[in-house]
């Protein structure tokens, strides 16, 4: 079978259709193993439910499609939340011929034969859908720009993916983008009831019942994935006989196999580990440990979470609390040697004393400072009295001369300047164990003064 023929079959197969009268015809041959989320995807805009940021009257997405007079569009958000249906919606109500592509099977040559059969029918208007677009490589993204711009196709791409760092930069350019929100427990709650009691589509053949908290359970489960609690609710009632009614034992047995959405290395992933470090940063204990415990289900890797605890530890707790960056190491090695389930202990227990510990960021501020002033300002020179004395050279030229030694001072303070254009670098904050150094480096310059050597500082932000 040649590229064109297979590129022919798939389109067949998976075409909207041009009519109404053709599109329940579709319908109505739908093979019957279907599975359920397929059989009651939407047919009309106003089926799709739980988006109704972007279908509220007057706004953009159903303003386009009445007028047909969109370009290119991304749909973006997480699995089950209508991606693919509104791609075929819009294909429906705009009467345009479908063409759906899943970017994980095709390749070049599938792409290049479908733009060529689209240039060949301009009147048809091919709407060409790409599932999963961001498993596209540049090149093909490339391959679509010229299409996409002379109008010989409109793309409509799906993707769980920021488009922001999936989508090549001039294909985003030309695509409206819109942000799909995972479904509320209500909306989806709603469906399953919609989908027991149809014939035609659903399971009402069956007569199966289920109450309006045993629907909501299962849509709390789902963690608005619609299409993952339909076909859910399909396993669970092919399991019963007819006229049976579902109980709380059937969710049970569903949820001891509930699995976290967590993708690794994905969006997810920097999602999750983001809200983890924010809450311990605000620190929030409670949410620190439900990120914590949402990374652990989802198969996190724990080496990963030990190794952001220590970033913590300075960046955000510092010298507040001295004793969270030790803790946070002795963490991420015991991690490393206990392993896990037992490690999930040692993870809770840092993040539990990050969380709760007194917040300083001056360490991350004094570090900047100090690139700013090394960017903006004349690099400083040693100081002649503080350089090594070591050799005859060094000595000759009196390297070392004018040192005073600090232990030969009260407090090891002798009043020298360690610069030769004195800066303020390091303020310190006034939580936990920083107050303390705030006091002593304050009782500390009165010394230096008292020395007659100190300087008034030079503010960094000075050039």
């Amino acid at each position: 079978m040649t590229s064109a023929d297979q590129g022919s079959l798939f389109e067949d197969s998976t075409a909207v259709a041009p009519s109404p009268a053709r599109a329940s015809e579709s319908s109505a041959g739908r093979p019957a193993f279907q599975p359920l989320a397929a059989r009651m995807r939407p047919r009309a805009l106003g089926e799709i439910v739980g988006q109704d940021h972007l279908l509220k009257p007057g706004s953009l997405l159903p303003r386009l499609i009445a007028t047909n007079r969109f370009g290119s569009i991304i749909f973006y958000g997480p699995p089950g939340s209508g991606k693919t249906s509104f791609a075929e919606v819009i294909a429906r109500e705009t009467k345009a011929r479908f063409v759906r592509v899943n970017a994980v099977m095709s390749n070049v040559a599938e792409l290049r034969d479908i733009l060529a059969t689209a240039r060949r029918l301009p009147e048809a208007g091919t709407i060409l859908f790409i599932d999963e677009l961001h498993r596209f490589n540049k090149s093909q993204q490339d391959l679509l720009l010229p299409d996409v711009e002379e109008g010989s196709v409109r793309l409509i791409g799906a993707t769980t993916h920021n488009p922001g760092f999936y989508v090549n930069p001039p294909l985003l350019s030309r695509s409206h983008l819109f942000r799909l929100e995972p479904l509320s427990t209500a909306a989806i709650a709603g469906v399953l009831g919609q989908a027991l009691l149809e014939v035609e589509r659903g399971l009402g053949a069956r007569g199966v019942t289920a109450g309006e908290k045993i629907l909501s359970d299962l849509a709390v489960l789902c963690d608005g994935d619609l299409r993952r609690a339909l076909n859910a609710l399909e396993v669970i009632v092919l399991s019963l006989p007819e006229r049976a009614v579902v109980t709380a034992a059937e969710i049970e047995s569903f949820a001891r196999e509930r699995r976290i959405r967590y993708d690794a290395d994905e969006d997810e992933h920097y999602d999750t580990i983001s809200a983890f470090i924010k809450s311990c940063r605000g620190s929030d204990p409670d949410a620190a440990m439900y990120w914590l415990a949402k990374m652990l289900a989802g198969g996190e890797d724990p080496r990963f979470i030990a190794r952001r605890l220590v970033i913590l530890a300075s960046e955000d707790v510092g010298l507040a609390d001295p004793q969270a960056l030790p803790l946070a190491v002795a963490a991420h090695h015991a991690v490393d040697f206990i392993g896990l389930p037992e490690a999930e202990l040692t993870l809770a227990h840092a993040t539990l004393y990050i969380a709760t510990a007194p917040k300083s960021n001056s360490a991350t501020l004094a570090l900047g400072a100090a690139h700013r002033a090394l960017k903006e300002q004349p690099v400083q020179a040693v100081p002649v009295p503080l350089r090594d004395k070591g050799g005859q050279a060094s000595k000759r030229a009196g390297h070392g001369k004018g040192y005073r030694y600090a232990h030969d001072f009260p407090e090891a303070i002798s009043g020298q300047d360690y610069l030769e254009k004195p800066l303020t670098l390091y303020t310190p904050k006034t939580a936990g164990w920083e107050a303390k150094i705030a006091e002593r480096l304050a009782r500390w310059q009165g010394l230096k003064t008292q020395a007659g050597l100190g300087s008034s500082p030079i503010s960094s932000k000075k050039k």
